[in-house]
């Protein structure tokens, strides 16, 4: 049985206000005051430019302009002749001073029978009251759509944090400055843009429907294409199209891409999420390091107005950036050195040693990598660069030409989180399929009904010639979470993913 919910204001329970409002509304269609019938309305103002252009009308002064507001009523309080409401419109909050003798009988009478939450039109003028509060003073009003739902008590607000993430559309109503958020992730989005075309990038797009699962460790969503007969893959990555790209001649591309990925949620991960990937033809890891940390600080103070920014009660200086290799990293803070290990063995017996798990194939790199993972990573406060990455858990990424048992490869790290994954790009297609063949049989290995394949068209672009190549991706939510001091990925997506409540 659903439960009834007492609103103190009106003494009724929430069913049985939306049965006293479904019947509002029955009187009105029944008087041919259909409100939904209604497809328009000339809106010519909004709140807060109204509010900029009259910030120094002096108090119980009429500006002499007359305009035309549109929004959700959020408040309204009845004084006999003359009441009070407020409006809420896609910027802001208004006053509205609305008067029997102004209005007329009969749409006054109407005004009143109007709930909190509806849509509402009004014209009239704007004033300032003595208390100094600028108003509009409605000369006509009129009822755009009915709420047949009340809204979240007043002072409490929509709190339950899943029924916000659930029923957003509300958690926007309640709390408005949930909206800014949102305006911040779209201005980051305009700016990242902004940056990269500067730079002479080309935005793309790449299939989101892929032929076949790769044997990327990323586990993938399965579809069916009804008219090709064949089981499709959502993509896990933008990477292998872009580059094709590159091959193609396309020097600079980037795509703003929705990725997949059928894995686990945390506060930092969703099974779809935004991604941004750019390829650039010949620079490397090292030109990447520097467009990001560019990117960076031009978002922090373009966004938060500073390089120094707050984030869950922690100061992030943008402004500086370490750079450490994962061998200096992990020397750095647990005291191990790489290169005492003279074989996997010694890698095993290390790892034994400090605790340190040991990854599926227990290779001299793989153990590195490990490493990191248990003593350095959960100390990377400020933004630091980790580069060099070991050729074991780096498919993609270029052999460094002096050590081939690293790859020029760095991942970038703020409040002990990985933000980013850039390479120079590996363009050897021999190279290249060998990798992919034994990453495809290592997955295989370990999951032996798994349908991950070598992707040889790939291969087949890259005999063509990539030239030297730099890359880069890092996850759009993420970094919105950054500069609006978000706690939860969900909190900066509109829409997360959420289990249906009746399961």
């Amino acid at each position: 049985m659903e439960e009834q919910k007492k609103n103190p204001a009106q003494g009724l329970s929430e069913s049985e206000q939306v049965q006293v409002r479904r019947q509002k509304l029955a009187d009105l269609q029944a008087a041919g005051h259909d409100p939904f019938t209604l497809t328009k309305y000339p809106q010519d103002a909004y709140s807060a430019d109204l509010k900029a252009e009259f910030a120094d009308l002096p108090n119980e002064t009429d500006s002499g302009k007359t305009v035309a507001l549109a929004g959700r009523m959020m408040s309204k309080r009845v004084m006999g002749k003359a009441s009070f409401a407020h409006l809420r419109d896609d910027k802001g909050d208004i006053q509205l001073y609305v008067r029997r003798d102004e209005l007329g009988e009969e749409p006054y009478a109407a005004f009143k029978k109007l709930d909190v939450g509806d849509i509402i039109g009004v014209k009239g003028e704007v004033f300032r009251t003595k208390t100094g509060e600028l108003s509009v003073r409605a000369t006509e009003l009129t009822l755009l759509a009915k709420s047949l739902r009340p809204l979240p008590e007043k002072f409490h607000g929509l709190t339950d944090t899943e029924m916000r993430y659930r029923q957003r559309y509300v958690d926007l109503i309640a709390n408005p400055e949930v909206k800014d958020t949102f305006v911040k992730r779209s201005q980051i989005l305009k700016e990242i843009r902004a940056y990269l075309d500067e730079k002479g990038f080309l935005e793309v797009d790449t299939p989101i429907l892929t032929p076949f699962e790769i044997g990327a460790s990323a586990r993938p969503f399965y579809t069916h294409h009804n008219s090709l007969n064949m089981d499709m893959v959502l993509r896990i990555e933008t990477e292998l199209y872009l580059k094709r790209l590159i091959v193609g001649g396309m020097d600079r591309v980037y795509e703003v891409g929705r990725i997949f990925r059928n894995e686990g949620m945390d506060p930092k991960h969703n099974p779809e999420f935004t991604s941004i990937e750019l390829y650039q033809a010949f620079t490397d890891f090292h030109g990447m390091m520097d467009l990001v940390e560019e990117l960076y600080k031009r978002l922090a103070q373009k966004i938060c107005g500073s390089m120094v920014i707050p984030y869950q009660g922690k100061q992030i200086d943008m402004g500086h950036w370490e750079r450490l290799t994962m061998v200096e990293a992990v020397k750095t803070y647990s005291g191990v050195d790489f290169n005492d290990w003279k074989s996997d063995e010694d890698a095993i017996a290390a790892a034994k040693e400090h605790h340190v798990e040991l990854p599926e194939v227990p290779t001299k790199g793989a153990i590195l990598a490990e490493f990191f993972d248990a003593f350095v990573e959960d100390k990377l406060i400020q933004p630091t660069f980790i580069y060099d990455y070991p050729v074991e858990i780096s498919p993609l990424a270029k052999r460094k030409p002096d050590d081939p048992a690293f790859t020029e490869r760095f991942e970038y790290f703020i409040d002990c989180t990985e933000y980013g994954n850039a390479f120079s790009e590996l363009n050897d297609p021999i190279d290249q399929k060998g990798r992919f063949e034994r990453q495809v049989a290592e997955r295989k290995a370990i999951e032996p009904d798994c349908k991950a394949q070598v992707d040889y068209d790939y291969v087949n672009a890259l005999e063509y010639g990539l030239p030297p190549t730099g890359g880069l991706g890092f996850g759009v939510d993420r970094l919105v979470m950054l500069l609006t001091d978000s706690a939860s990925i969900r909190d900066v997506l509109l829409f997360p993913t959420m289990k249906p409540i009746d399961q």
